[in-house]
């Protein structure tokens, strides 16, 4: 459990809500003198009005006076209507504690900023919303669609936010991750926050965060079982406590009340690790600040069910008995349903240690009913927007349901009706056929002849087509091969004539030779690998797939940084294994981000993202490139095809990579395609899940289902 005192946390938010405000208004202010005209200059001068009304706790006059402009304004900029419903949004979010309607502000949000007139705009404004949205389903419990927005939005501005804010979106993304039970990642986004987040001289409210992202990575350390890293970063936490104490001496309560909480998360650590002796004095120095009157009660209250357990491992009976009857006494005990359960848990065991059943029995009943009425809480929390969904599909399914039987019934009816003519017809043909069977069964035989022949020549030319296939690769195949040894005897031996004393005209055709010879050898290895692709017999074996990704992305990380280009991997959420030929699929997956690296110019981002789509994965690679002609768009996958181009800087290019691609994921069963534009250019693989039996199902595009493209 990541605990904080409530008052400061509330106070933290309210900070990066106006950091996040001020960062939108610095972003996006250059915008407004190139937008339509209209009253932007008055509404300009009103919003900083409005702003001065929020910060001073009067949201509401704020909100009042913003409807009061929106009902006489005309047009609006996107800026303009971009702010009218940020201060909406805060106001619902921050003021109200309305999430449901904030979530749809930022709704309204994200759809304004897709009306941004040019890419800064887009990004501030996409950044900002993207933020809020994933704060509104954070607070609503919608921790994946939380954690998508924020996602998105911290992709997108990663190379524009401040870097307070790029804080608050790692630590957001910690939080909700911590949440779902993903502890590795959640301690990644942490120290990623702490390393982002900077703390102001003598401000309490950044100090008192500083020293939470602390104990929050030390947290997901000890939830990840990395014990000896969470014990490194609980006395980080505690230093930092120790070292800013004189500079806050007006705060000495709340230093204390943390550094309460960071002994109890130390002790449990420490009972993990068996060293019960270092987690009781700990335990008990955490009790001995919150459990006094003022502070922090609750987390008092579970040190102590902690030390009960420990004394009831350790079996004194004398000292545990003693803390559970004190336990019992004090009025706070059971506001967290966590204490209750453990506590009645305890009084159970110690009667049944000692014998006396009925006592023990009696608070067993009392621990099974609020640890069932505990999980039963927890269950509707995390189910109740699923059962709404449910409820509403089932009632869109009714309405469908009746509405599909009237469709029916007049489906039939028509049949009907059709069946009746079409008997009639029939009756009428048979009679007429019955006259001319004869003549038309001598036609029919005839007929059955010919096509018979044609039959044979097809098949005898489809098979010649064949041969020819085979032998123009045979041809192929041996011409290279006779071709790569002359060729690269003569790239070495120029090699050591580069190496010699010679005059710059002769240095540069030396050059010019080396540079011919090298590129005919990558064509002649590309030329053979396409031909012995159609003969070559995959050998599938289980993959796990994000690996096989991740490995091909790490490793063109390096050529993508000669651009100054940076490679986004988004993987499945969890693991996912293929039958696929690893080596085959990793030389597709890698000519796809070597071509996105090749065609795309310096410094633009690559997106490599696996995702599943019923029983298929789908893995994506988008540059932001020169694109791919309309006229090319049909040649791209062809052997020798006529539509390869240089690289933006200057790659070589042969056309036989992509050729290559889809035959290897055609007899991999699944399927390649792409979508561009002037902007740039996606391509897609699809590749088919495991069947029951081991082996690989048909692709989406075998079975018939649409896909992207």
């Amino acid at each position: 459990m990541i605990c904080k005192p409530k008052y400061f946390f509330v106070k933290f938010i309210r900070n990066t809500w106006l950091l996040a405000l001020a960062f939108m208004t610095i972003t996006s202010c250059n915008q407004k003198d190139t937008q339509a005209d209209g009253n932007t200059a008055d509404y300009k001068r009103l919003d900083g009005h409005i702003d001065t009304l929020f910060n001073s706790n009067r949201a509401a006059e704020g909100i009042h006076l913003l409807d009061s402009i929106v009902n006489h304004a005309d047009n609006l900029t996107v800026d303009d209507k971009f702010s009218i419903y940020w201060f909406r949004y805060i106001y619902y979010q921050q003021y109200v504690h309305d999430s449901k309607k904030a979530l749809l502000y930022a709704d309204t949000l994200l759809t304004i900023a897709n009306q941004s007139v040019n890419n800064k705009q887009y990004t501030s404004l996409y950044v900002t919303a993207n933020f809020a949205a994933g704060d509104a389903c954070f607070t609503l419990q919608k921790y994946t669609e939380a954690y998508q927005h924020l996602f998105q939005g911290y992709l997108i501005g990663k190379n524009t936010l401040n870097r307070n804010v790029l804080s608050d979106y790692t630590y957001r993304m910690g939080m909700i991750t911590y949440k779902m039970g993903n502890y590795g990642l959640a301690k990644d986004y942490f120290i990623k926050s702490n390393n982002y987040y900077d703390m102001k001289p003598h401000d309490f409210a950044t100090f008192y965060h500083k020293q939470e992202l602390i104990d929050n990575i030390a947290l997901a350390y000890q939830s990840n079982k990395q014990t000896d890293s969470a014990l490194i970063y609980f006395d980080k936490c505690l230093t930092l406590i120790n070292e800013n104490a004189g500079q806050f001496k007006t705060s000495k309560k709340q230093l204390d009340m943390a550094r309460g909480v960071v002994y109890g998360n130390k002790a449990e650590v420490y009972t993990a690790k068996g060293d019960y002796k270092q987690a009781t004095d700990l335990l008990k120095q955490s009790i001995a600040i919150n459990l006094q009157p003022g502070y922090d009660n609750n987390d008092a209250a579970i040190a102590q069910t902690k030390l009960a357990q420990i004394y009831y491992n350790n079996r004194q009976d004398t000292e545990l008995f003693s803390l559970l009857t004190l336990i019992g006494k004090q009025p706070f005990s059971f506001n967290n349903p966590d204490v209750a359960i453990h506590w009645n848990h305890l009084m159970s065991d110690y009667y049944i240690r000692k014998k006396d059943l009925s006592k023990g029995l009696k608070y067993l009943r009392v621990y099974h009913t609020v640890k069932d009425s505990n999980i039963q809480r927890i269950n509707l929390l995390k189910q109740s927007n699923v059962s709404k969904q449910l409820d509403n599909y089932d009632k869109q399914q009714q309405i469908e349901q009746l509405s599909d039987n009237n469709k029916i019934q007049r489906i039939l009816l028509f049949v009907i009706i059709i069946v009746a003519i079409m008997a009639l017809i029939i009756i009428m043909l048979i009679y007429r056929n019955w006259r001319r069977s004869r003549r038309d069964v001598l036609t029919v035989n005839l007929l059955n002849q010919q096509i018979n022949n044609q039959n044979a020549e097809l098949g005898k030319a489809l098979n010649d087509i064949k041969l020819n296939s085979q032998e123009k690769d045979r041809i192929l195949r041996t011409v290279a091969h006779d071709l790569r040894n002359p060729i690269g005897g003569i790239a070495a031996l120029i090699s050591v004539m580069a190496d010699e004393d010679c005059t710059d005209e002769q240095r540069e055709m030396i050059n010019l030779v080396k540079e011919t010879s090298y590129n005919s050898l990558e064509l002649i290895n590309e030329i053979l690998e396409a031909t012995n692709v159609n003969a070559l017999e995959l050998k599938p074996e289980p993959v796990e797939i994000n690996s096989l990704v991740n490995k091909s992305v790490e490793l063109l990380r390096f050529k993508a940084s000669e651009k100054d280009q940076q490679i986004f991997f988004e993987p499945l959420s969890s693991p996912v294994e293929l039958l696929i030929s690893r080596e085959k699929i990793w030389r597709v997956i890698s000519n796809l981000i070597s071509n996105a690296i090749k065609f795309s110019p310096d410094g633009a981002p690559i997106f490599v993202k696996v995702v599943q789509e019923n029983v298929n994965i789908i893995i994506s690679v988008l540059d932001n490139g020169i694109g791919i002609p309309d006229e090319m768009k049909d040649q791209v996958f062809n052997m020798f095809t006529t539509a390869q181009r240089p690289g933006t800087a200057g790659e070589k290019s042969f056309g036989l990579g992509l050729s290559i691609c889809k035959q290897i994921i055609e007899k991999s069963h699944g399927k390649i395609w792409f979508d561009s534009s002037s902007r740039g250019t996606i391509f897609y693989i699809s590749l088919p899940l495991p069947g029951k039996n081991g082996k690989q199902t048909k692709s989406a595009q075998q079975r018939g289902i649409p896909q992207a493209g």
